[in-house]
C-alpha cells in the first residue's frame, strides 16, 4: 500500500485544526480526553478532535493539534502515525461552512478519502471520516438518530428549547447534529452513537413537556426539503443591515438592536458589526426570525444591487 505524502499530515492540520472552535472548558462526552495546545499568543485553548473507532480505549484517541506558530510538528507526528497505522479518523459534527473547507482542503490529499455523514441527505451538521481508501471502503457507523416525544400539542417547542435541553445535561454541541422538528409530536436527534444512552436515561424534560427518548435507525429519521420563498431586492449596498432588513422584513433598526444583541449569524458565525458585507451563497440566520440565504447579486444602471434573496419557511 502507498504510504500517505510526507506534506499531507501538515496540510491536514493547517486545514482541519485552524477551523476548529475553541473550548476553554470540558463538558461531558468530549474534552475528557482531549490534547489541548495553550498558545500563549493568543491566549485562547484550540484543539480538533479526531476520534479513533477501531479501539474501546479512550486513551488512544488521535488529535491533531492546532498547526501554527510552531505547532506544524505535532499536527505531523500525529498524523503521521495515524497514517502508517491506517486508522480511520472521525470528527465531531461541524457546522456547513468549516465542512465544506474542511472537505475542500482533505480532497486535494493524496491517497486519502473523507466521508462526510449526518444521518440523512439534507443533514447540514455533518462528521467527516478520514482514512485511506483501501481502510475506509465503507460508511462508518459513527451517526445515531434519537426520537424525542411528547405531548406538544399545547406546549410547542423550538429547535431551541431542544437543543438547550440537550446541552443542559453536559453535552457539547459539538457531539449534536441536526435536530428534526416534528410538529406535536416532538422530534429527532442526531447524536454521537456513545451518548446515545446517557440521553435516554436523563433527558425527561422539554420546556415544560414531559419526554421519552428512543433509539430509532437512521432510516426512520422524517425529514424533508425546506420550504423556501424566493424574491429579490434593489439596495444601495451589500451590507447585512440593509439585505437582511429587507429578507426578514423588519425595519433596519430593529436589525441592527438584534446584531448588537448577539442575535445574527453569517454562515453559522456571531456577528458583531452590521456594516458587514455579503456576497452569493452567504447563510444569514437571526433568532426567532429564521434564516435567509443570498442569491444571485446583479448591479443595476444607477449603481445599486439587485440581489435575489432565499427566505428559509
Amino acid at each position: 500500500m502507498a504510504a500517505i505524502g510526507f506534506a499531507a499530515p501538515w496540510v491536514l492540520g493547517r486545514a482541519t485544526c485552524a477551523l476548529a472552535l475553541a473550548r476553554s472548558h470540558h463538558r461531558l462526552g468530549i474534552n475528557n480526553n482531549n490534547i489541548i495546545i495553550k498558545l500563549s499568543h493568543y491566549k485562547v485553548l484550540r484543539s480538533f478532535t479526531l476520534t479513533h473507532p477501531l479501539t474501546s480505549s479512550a486513551s488512544e484517541i488521535c488529535h491533531l493539534a492546532q498547526a501554527i506558530k510552531g505547532e506544524e510538528k505535532s499536527a505531523t507526528e500525529e498524523a503521521r502515525r495515524a497514517s502508517s497505522r491506517r486508522e480511520v479518523l472521525h470528527t465531531n459534527f461541524l457546522t456547513p461552512p468549516v465542512l465544506k473547507e474542511s472537505m475542500l482542503a482533505l480532497e486535494k490529499l493524496s491517497d486519502i478519502r473523507a466521508l462526510a455523514q449526518g444521518g440523512y441527505p439534507q443533514a447540514e451538521r455533518c462528521r467527516i471520516s478520514i482514512g485511506h481508501p483501501d481502510v475506509l471502503t465503507s460508511d462508518p457507523d459513527v451517526i445515531a438518530a434519537l426520537s424525542v416525544t411528547g405531548n406538544f400539542g399545547f406546549q410547542p417547542c423550538s429547535h431551541g428549547d431542544f437543543l438547550g435541553a440537550i446541552l443542559n445535561k453536559g453535552i457539547a454541541r459539538e457531539k449534536l447534529g441536526d435536530i428534526i422538528l416534528q410538529g406535536e409530536k416532538g422530534a429527532q436527534i442526531i447524536i454521537v452513537p456513545e451518548l446515545v444512552d446517557f440521553i435516554i436515561l436523563s433527558l425527561d424534560k422539554v420546556g415544560n413537556v414531559p419526554v421519552s427518548c428512543t433509539k430509532i435507525p437512521l432510516i426512520s429519521l422524517d425529514y424533508e426539503a425546506p420550504r423556501t420563498q424566493t424574491f429579490k431586492t434593489v439596495e444601495a449596498s451589500l451590507r447585512v443591515d440593509a439585505l437582511a432588513s429587507a429578507g426578514f422584513k423588519i425595519s433596519r433598526s430593529k436589525l441592527v438592536d438584534s446584531v448588537s444583541k448577539g442575535e445574527l449569524r453569517i454562515n453559522w458565525i456571531p456577528v458583531s458589526k452590521n456594516n458587514t458585507t455579503l456576497k452569493t451563497g452567504d447563510v444569514v440566520s437571526v433568532s426567532g426570525r429564521g434564516r435567509l440565504k443570498i442569491g444571485e447579486i446583479r448591479s443595476t444602471r444607477k449603481g445599486k444591487f439587485e440581489v435575489e434573496l432565499i427566505r428559509y419557511l
